[in-house]
């Protein structure tokens, strides 16, 4: 006599169907989430070149030794009676904002490096309440800051003649916006830092999330 066939309970089937489903459904959402992500990322606008520049202590300073960081940079000068004063208070807002354990740099160009020596760097730093290990003021000659400022971070500085100048320190037209770089040295955020359509706190927020993005990819 052949023995009855055990039956399969449909419980266990019914369990077995809704872990195939859920499976499934783990996976599709992963993969929505993966393309989400994807689509938000922050876009590559330029990859930065090598340079070398002098710090506010006198030291050299080159895309090497920012590789593997994400930097936020903006261009300014010491003598500036214009918007300067506000980004550079803007820069401090940035910093001191700023996670304690965040590797994120601060990097500031001078347009005006016949006249922004290390030392006039260093004192404008000291004023501005410049955390060293974090925020660095740089110059070179006019053509090295250009290469840099304009050629990678899409900085404009334009030299004003002696008739446009509305003062003597009115010297130079130049960006007042802040870009970030990440790790990789690739521009990948470009922010206004002022102007009649512009909210400041919102600007802010954006910087340091991106900031706070950057540092989490590899």
């Amino acid at each position: 006599m052949n023995p009855t066939p055990r039956k399969f309970p449909w419980s266990v089937g019914v369990g077995l169907v809704f872990l195939v489903l859920t499976i499934a459904l783990v996976v599709l959402l992963a993969r929505v989430q993966s393309h989400a992500a994807q689509r938000e990322a922050l876009p590559v606008y330029a990859q930065v070149t090598d340079f070398s520049l002098t710090n506010q202590n006198g030291g050299a300073v080159s895309l090497a030794d920012l590789r593997g960081r994400v930097w936020i940079a903006d261009i300014i000068f010491t003598r500036c009676p214009g918007p300067c004063l506000r980004m550079t208070r803007q820069m401090k807002e940035l910093q001191d904002a700023l996670p304690a354990d965040a590797q994120t740099k601060l990097i500031s160009l001078t347009t005006d490096p016949d006249y922004d020596t290390p030392a006039i760097l260093k004192l404008y730093a000291e004023r501005a309440g410049a955390d060293v290990n974090r925020w660095t003021f740089l110059t070179g000659t006019k053509k090295e800051i250009g290469n840099l400022a304009t050629g990678s971070l899409k900085l404009s500085a334009v030299e004003k003649t002696p008739q446009e100048r509305a003062s003597a320190n009115d010297l130079w037209v130049h960006s007042t916006i802040f870009v970030i770089v990440d790790k990789h040295a690739q521009l990948r955020g470009i922010y206004q830092t002022g102007g009649e359509d512009v909210d400041w706190p919102t600007e802010k927020q954006k910087i340091l999330a991106a900031a706070k993005e950057l540092e989490r990819e590899s």
